[in-house]
């Protein structure tokens, strides 16, 4: 399913954060989103999961303006997560994730063998199954991340947003979040924002972004190869 933004622009007041942004991204395409604090790198993210709206011009996803969906049809479509994550209810782990496959409380729902065992499963890619019965509050900020992150895979969306989904894991999390990352975002149009650069150097396309604009595009080895400001970022 592709995005389309055609003049895409998003102000707070009278100063512009997306400045004038028209580009297509392809459907099952990996895409890498890095810049300085403050650059528009979550906001653009917000209009594409419409938790924004364009200040002007208009995003497309399936062809569709994004203003006619609603955000149930949209949870179906898209999944994301947020560099913070916070939930104050005790839930378990195990029913947090189980969340992304029922969006009511699991333990009053009976989930069918299949669901369990796919959910099982992507807890033990990522990481969580290694605490799945504790309570979600009792966790780390490092292993709420990866809750919600198995959470988001869990509902089998064909897009998935990861707005710096590892900036608050450790090393070693952050490799394991990676290598699934690697298995389950295959065949689903990805968008990450990342704070290291390891994390997208594999993407299908990196965006470089500055004070609402995209600047530079291209592959690691292209952007590397212009000698810009994603140059010097890596180096």
């Amino acid at each position: 399913m592709p995005f389309d933004l055609n003049g895409v622009s998003f102000s707070y007041s009278e100063k512009a954060v997306i400045d004038d942004i028209s580009m297509s991204f392809a459907p099952g395409r990996f895409c890498g989103i890095i810049g300085p604090n403050g650059c528009g790198k979550t906001t653009l993210l917000d209009l594409l999961a419409k938790h924004r709206q364009p200040t002007s011009g208009r995003i497309t996803y399936d062809g569709k303006d994004l203003r006619s969906y609603s955000i149930k049809e949209l949870s179906k479509e898209i999944a994301l997560v947020p560099q913070n994550f916070y939930i104050n209810f005790p839930f378990t782990v195990k029913e947090v994730v189980m969340m992304g496959r029922y969006p009511h409380i699991p333990r009053f729902s009976t989930p069918s063998a299949e669901d369990i065992n796919i959910v099982r499963g992507i807890m033990e890619k990522t990481g969580v199954s290694d605490y799945m019965d504790r309570f979600i509050t009792q966790l780390s900020g490092g292993e709420r991340q990866r809750v919600v992150f198995a959470r988001a895979l869990v509902q089998d969306t064909h897009v998935l947003i990861l707005d710096e989904a590892t900036s608050s894991v450790d090393t070693r999390t952050e490799i394991l979040i990676q290598q699934a990352m690697k298995r389950l975002m295959n065949g689903r149009t990805s968008f990450v924002i990342a704070h290291r650069l390891s994390t997208i150097k594999d993407a299908d396309l990196i965006l470089v972004m500055d004070q609402g604009r995209v600047i530079e595009q291209g592959t690691h080895e292209s952007l590397l190869e212009a000698g810009g400001f994603y140059e010097d970022l890596y180096n």
